[in-house]
This record gives C-alpha cells, sequence and structure tokens, in this order.
C-alpha cells in the first residue's frame, strides 16, 4: 500500500464547523463538528476497528474478498452493513469499509454536534440541516476540482462517496478519475463508487456506468470523471468552482 498525502484536505472548509482528525491504523477521517469531539469520535473508531478485526481474524476471506462474502446473522453490525453493501454492489465487503466508518463515526457524534461531516479517504458523510458542497477531486483530469456536488440541507443525512483509479491507494479496477455515488447508507455509496469505477476505462463508458448504479437499490445519483468529460444521473445537481489562486 502506497501513502498519498491528503492534499484536497487543505482546501476543505465547512463554515461555522471545527475542523479535527482522528487516526487509528489505516483510518485516517477528517472530522468538522460544532466542536472538537477528537475523544469521542477516537473512541468509536476503536470500537469498529475492534469488531472488523476480530472478525476478520476468524473470517480471512471477508479481507481478501473482491466479490461478495456472506456473514452470520451475529456478525457485528458493521460486518453484516458492509457485507450487505458488497452483495448489492457485487463487489467484496471491504470496498465498503471506509464508508461504512465514516457514517459511524458521524452518527455517534451526532448527539454531541447537529451539524457533523466525516471524511475517510474521500468517502464522506454529512450530517445536520445546513447544505454543503462536496468538491470533485479527480486526479490529473482538467475537471477535477472544478465542479462541486452541491448537497441540499433537505437531504440529510447522506453519503458521498468517490473512487478512483488515478488517485489514492483503494483497489479500482477500471480508470475513471473519479466515480462518487450519493446515498443514504455509507457502506452502500462506497461499495457503488467502487464497482461503478470498476466499470469506466474511458469515457465512452460513462453513460453505461452511471445507468447500472443508479439502478441500485438505495442509490440516488451518481457523477463520473473520465478524461475531460463528466456525466451525471439522478438526484444530482453540479456547480462550478473557481480554482484558487
Amino acid at each position: 500500500m502506497v501513502w498519498e498525502p491528503r492534499t484536497y484536505r487543505q482546501v476543505s472548509n465547512a463554515d461555522a464547523l471545527v475542523p479535527f482528525t482522528v487516526v487509528r491504523g489505516e483510518t485516517d477521517l477528517q472530522i468538522s463538528a460544532l466542536r472538537d469531539l477528537s475523544a469521542e469520535a477516537l473512541a468509536v473508531v476503536d470500537a469498529l476497528r475492534a469488531d472488523l478485526e476480530r472478525h476478520i481474524a476468524a473470517h480471512p476471506r471477508f479481507l481478501e474478498s473482491y466479490v461478495p462474502v456472506t456473514v452470520a446473522d451475529d456478525a457485528p453490525e458493521v460486518v453484516r452493513a458492509m457485507a450487505d453493501a458488497g452483495a448489492a454492489a457485487g463487489t467484496g465487503p471491504m470496498a465498503a469499509v471506509a464508508g461504512a466508518i465514516a457514517e459511524r463515526v458521524a452518527r455517534a457524534l451526532e448527539p454531541l454536534s447537529a451539524e457533523v461531516i466525516v471524511e475517510n479517504g474521500g468517502d464522506t458523510f454529512i450530517m445536520g440541516t445546513r447544505g454543503r458542497r462536496v468538491l470533485l477531486v479527480a486526479g490529473d483530469s482538467p475537471l477535477s476540482g472544478r465542479v462541486a456536488l452541491a448537497v441540499d440541507g433537505a437531504t440529510l443525512p447522506v453519503a458521498v462517496c468517490t473512487s478512483s483509479g488515478k488517485v489514492g491507494h483503494s483497489v479500482s479496477l477500471g480508470s475513471a478519475h473519479s466515480a462518487t455515488v450519493v446515498a443514504p447508507e455509507g457502506a452502500l455509496a462506497d461499495a457503488v463508487a467502487t464497482a461503478l469505477g470498476n466499470r469506466v476505462h474511458g469515457p465512452d463508458d460513462i453513460e453505461r456506468a452511471l445507468t447500472w448504479a443508479c439502478a441500485v437499490p438505495g442509490v440516488t445519483g451518481a457523477v463520473v470523471i473520465a478524461g475531460d468529460r463528466i456525466g451525471a444521473l439522478g438526484e444530482i445537481r453540479l456547480e462550478p468552482v473557481t480554482p484558487q489562486v
């Protein structure tokens, strides 16, 4: 695994919220809330990772599989959510891990902060009532950082998860600069974003891949950037962004 600096965080700006970072092992979260809740967030992360690590120790295929995996009804809740998301997207359960953790940390913090944003390596879960904009970062595409996905406050809570064949350490079988999925569940959005990116090998694949993603139950919209082309389908509102000088 090659570590890449998350430089996109340098341009994040959640108005009226306090940003802080929580890191434990491979989990690297940037959280924005009404106050610094680092200790509380770290406790949630530790509990989630403990559940996952125990399950993986007993069931190594859960970590290794690139196809859906069945888990027992008494498996930890986060494990079952990841397995369900993988089954819906046709991916291994670990394709859902970042989105699953982002959602669970956000929901755990919500009683302490009415507005919460948790970003986990490009997989974001947003809670509250205030509309937000999520910048679409797409590697060396000329569209990277020039388009934002507008999230209406009335649609919250919601997950906005992105996979890329060009950026980051996550495994992608495609070559999309970015494949973004919007859904109420973080695990589902993450797994479908991975599968969406897997289907894009060039601009001509955008329309077909978006049609597939938006047919997955629970997905409300999707966006793909491939080279200098962008496509969107579903309940998506895109806004231009003026690059910072």
